[in-house]
């Protein structure tokens, strides 16, 4: 039977053998939300990038550049971190050039395992049906909060190791596995009020910017499945 295992932050992250595992990264407020709302809506390809230098290089060579830091539009950029920026219009048929505070740096932190795809409650669905498809062992990295632990972030994890382990394919034995799974089953059935909770969604709404947070924990908005592929992003069809 195939493992579930969770990591609560990148920086115990490399205290997890990869080796044949497939690791979904989680940044539900925002980067992976994003990243599967760009892909919804027609971006070809997206290049995570971990420096705020090689944004700029790339916004030099004439890329479209979505960059933020401490959840805020670098000057430099096209656009910010908000899904609602990113219609079929803006990015459609474009590569989109991406780098956040925490997200990207998950991302691109997992390059080694077998495989890295993008998690979100956006395509939790297609998530799961891939995990179940796949049949590897399975590491949920939170991109947290800069180092820290991230509710939301553990909040999926929860979810979906749950929904996992209750196809019977997948157990687990990991403590953080099991502590996400009991916060999921505390919050599940009044998402709304716990969410009051999260960190993050305090900081977004002293910039007028937590509009996104119903949106980002809407599950199933889309069956895209985001993979990392070399450098770079791309969507694969669910089966």
């Amino acid at each position: 039977m195939n493992q579930v295992e969770v990591a609560f932050s990148p920086t115990i992250f490399n205290h997890y053998d990869i080796d044949n595992k497939i690791v979904v990264v989680a940044d539900i407020l925002r980067a992976t939300s994003v990243i599967c709302t760009m892909f919804k809506n027609g971006v070809t390809e997206i290049i995570p990038v971990r420096n705020i230098e090689e944004a700029r290089a790339y916004k030099e060579k004439g890329y479209l550049v979505v960059a933020e830091r401490n959840g805020q539009k670098l000057d430099f950029a096209d656009f910010g971190n908000s899904p609602f920026y990113f219609t079929p219009e803006t990015i459609g048929g474009k590569i989109v050039v991406y780098s956040t505070t925490n997200g990207t740096n998950a991302i691109t932190m997992g390059k080694d395992a077998n495989q890295v795809i993008i998690g979100s409650f956006l395509n939790i669905s297609s998530v799961i049906n891939y995990l179940v498809d796949k049949s590897h062992d399975v590491l949920i990295m939170c991109a947290g909060w800069k180092g820290k632990f991230s509710l939301e972030d553990a909040l999926f994890a929860g979810a979906l190791s749950k929904a996992l382990i209750s196809t019977n394919k997948f157990s687990t034995i990991c403590d953080s596995a099991n502590a996400s799974m009991d916060l999921w089953n505390l919050a599940k059935d009044d998402l709304a009020n716990y969410l009051e909770k999260v960190a993050q969604r305090h900081r977004l709404k002293k910039m007028g910017l937590d509009d996104v947070i119903g949106y980002c924990f809407t599950p199933d908005v889309t069956d895209v499945l985001p993979v990392l592929v070399g450098d770079r992003l791309k969507a694969i069809s669910p089966k």
